[in-house]
């Protein structure tokens, strides 16, 4: 399942580059995204070293590497920045991450950090083309310490990283999330353990929902549209996660329909 455009209107795109394939990491599947805006791209979570070759692939079907304005990595972990080092060899795009994870990513084997951004807690704006910026948005403890999400006004199109990921059934192909309650089995227990706490859930929820959205994103699964987008928002807002189900050291008391 690759190349399915989200957004695609006159001189601006939005794609799903790739899912990749389960087994390809032994690990779940992950999402890349292109954003286009007229001759200068985007590219969101390239994924880990061994999707690489078959995101460029997909990568070239719409631009080259040499037209990448920026990477977006939503925080540290080696599914998103496993690939990274090569990606540094083929274009001059500045990679954008937290800036508590600057320190940390060399253990990737990278050579030289001159060309990362360390986004602030507060997030920021990054201007693409003269008349177009995308929004770097704070997502942090939503898992990981520091997490940002991408918004792009004009596809209304929020990329959550690991925020709505979802472990699909195996030989599940369905891109698209259009019945949350069905979907909710395929989300409950990696939001339950992986995200914080219900109060980091609940700031990210407002946040957001200032936002015009119609698509939510995530890293891994499939994306929500219509009213999906709402229920999610709506499940997320009161869900009792993390620390909030602790029950003792190494002990976590999970609600009984999980």
């Amino acid at each position: 399942m690759r190349n399915i455009p989200l957004y695609d209107k006159g001189n601006h795109k939005f794609i799903l580059l790739n899912e990749s394939e389960p087994g390809e990491e032994d690990g779940i599947r992950s999402n890349q995204y292109l954003v286009m805006h007229g001759e200068t791209a985007a590219i969101m979570d390239p994924g880990g070293f061994g999707v690489m070759p078959r995101v460029l692939a997909e990568l070239l079907r719409h631009t080259g590497p040499e037209k990448l304005a920026a990477i977006f990595l939503s925080h540290q972990d080696p599914d998103i920045v496993g690939g990274i080092a090569t990606w540094l060899e083929i274009t001059q795009a500045p990679i954008y991450v937290s800036k508590i994870w600057l320190r940390f990513l060399p253990h990737y084997g990278l050579r030289s950090m001159d060309r990362f951004v360390g986004v602030p807690d507060v997030g920021m704006t990054c201007d693409l083309a003269p008349d177009f910026s995308l929004h770097l948005v704070p997502a942090h403890f939503l898992h990981s310490e520091g997490q940002i999400n991408v918004y792009d006004p004009v596809a209304k199109i929020l990329f959550s990283g690991d925020i709505g990921a979802s472990m699909m059934p195996e030989g599940s192909n369905t891109p698209f999330v259009d019945d949350f309650p069905a979907h909710l089995p395929n989300i409950e227990y990696f939001h339950q353990r992986y995200m914080c706490s219900n109060r980091a859930a609940r700031i990210w929820v407002d946040a957001v929902s200032a936002l015009d959205i119609d698509f939510i994103a995530p890293q891994h699964g499939a994306i929500y549209r219509g009213r999906a987008v709402q229920d999610f928002l709506a499940w997320f807002r009161e869900l009792p996660c993390g620390i909030d189900l602790m029950d003792g050291s190494g002990s976590f008391k999970f609600p009984s329909n999980s």
